[in-house]
């Protein structure tokens, strides 16, 4: 039995990855601190005896006993509302927790592959986004954080795979969504969801002509699957090619909600991408992948785990105290 671990295991993304991987008969050793992952996303693969489960921050130094495959380091805040708060705990997530992984991958021998994102891009006055595009960054902007330890990431991964031979996968994502995410995180469908649910207004920022393209859960673990047993090194690009702007797709969750609440403008946060779009004609050539889930269905599955969300989960604040995890 392949042994792999899974950092940021408790996260949205890292528990349905985990999930995968037993499906597919691996032993997984799943890992976080619970900065922002939440118990409640692992805690039916408690029972499950190919699993196991160590809180540990990646920025510490990482003891796996026993042989290991795989690592897939998922550990990173990865809405706004969370690194903007820990900006620090964020660039050292993605620069020391980075090369803590890699020299575990080269004591082990194992695969890795990094989670990093479209927001490599920045605001990107190329579109859509191919892997060859260096981006559009502010690197002393309040995002800078979150955009350069991702950058970076991908940088000594690069170094590592060139200067001691460790196979390195990269994956950049693109906007995910589906079952387990925070409902009040900041992100687009979490926020709107919520708000729709409490019977709020839908905030909108700037003034809606921003766009996104959202890949469904299914699809994204799909690709990140294939890309990690694959023979490509460099990044990838994964995501769903299906641009709306954020005003048209309020509208679309007023119409799924069926609710009539109203759509209220506020100021354009600083740096925030006006396009975000993937040009996925690697992965389709690549690895043969390109998404299968239409926006309709997603929503629709992500909106019936919202509405299963008590009370107390519907309007619970995402005003956390980080002082407990970390020291900065």
């Amino acid at each position: 039995m392949k042994k792999v671990l899974i950092t940021g295991a408790a996260g949205f993304l890292g528990s349905h990855l985990c999930d995968r991987f037993l499906a597919e008969g691996f032993h997984v050793v799943g890992m976080d601190n619970f900065i922002t992952g939440d118990l409640k996303n692992i805690t039916h693969l408690k029972e499950n005896p190919n699993f196991e489960f160590i809180e540990h921050d990646v920025t510490k130094y990482i003891t796996i006993t026993g042989t290991l495959d795989y690592i897939l380091h998922f550990a990173s805040p990865a809405s706004p509302i969370d690194y903007l708060k820990i900006p620090i705990q964020t660039l050292k997530v993605g620069s020391l927790g980075t090369h803590n992984l890699l020299g575990l991958a080269k004591a082990k021998k194992a695969r890795l592959l990094i989670a990093s994102t479209s927001e490599v891009y920045g605001d990107p006055l190329v579109h859509p986004q191919t892997e060859d595009y260096y981006g559009n960054v502010n690197s002393i902007g309040p995002r800078g954080v979150y955009d350069e330890a991702k950058r970076f990431q991908e940088s000594i991964t690069m170094a590592y795979h060139r200067f001691h031979g460790i196979e390195t996968r990269i994956v950049r994502i693109f906007n995910t969504y589906g079952p387990r995410m925070r409902l009040n995180d900041g992100r687009v469908i979490p926020a709107f969801m919520g708000q729709a649910l409490r019977g709020e207004d839908l905030t909108v920022f700037g003034d809606g002509s921003q766009t996104r393209s959202f890949c469904y859960i299914d699809d994204q673990v799909e690709g990140i699957f294939k890309l990690l047993f694959s023979d490509y090194v460099y990044p990838v690009n994964i995501g769903n090619p299906n641009e709306i702007s954020i005003k048209d797709f309020a509208e679309e969750i007023i119409k799924l909600t069926n609710t009539d609440q109203k759509i209220i403008y506020k100021d354009l946060p600083v740096n925030d991408p006006m396009q975000r779009k993937p040009d996925i004609s690697l992965a389709k050539k690549l690895l043969q992948w390109e998404p299968k889930v239409q926006r309709t269905e997603g929503m629709e599955k992500t909106f019936s785990y919202f509405k299963g969300l008590s009370q107390d989960e519907l309007y619970k604040s995402e005003h956390r105290d980080f002082s407990k995890h970390i020291k900065i």
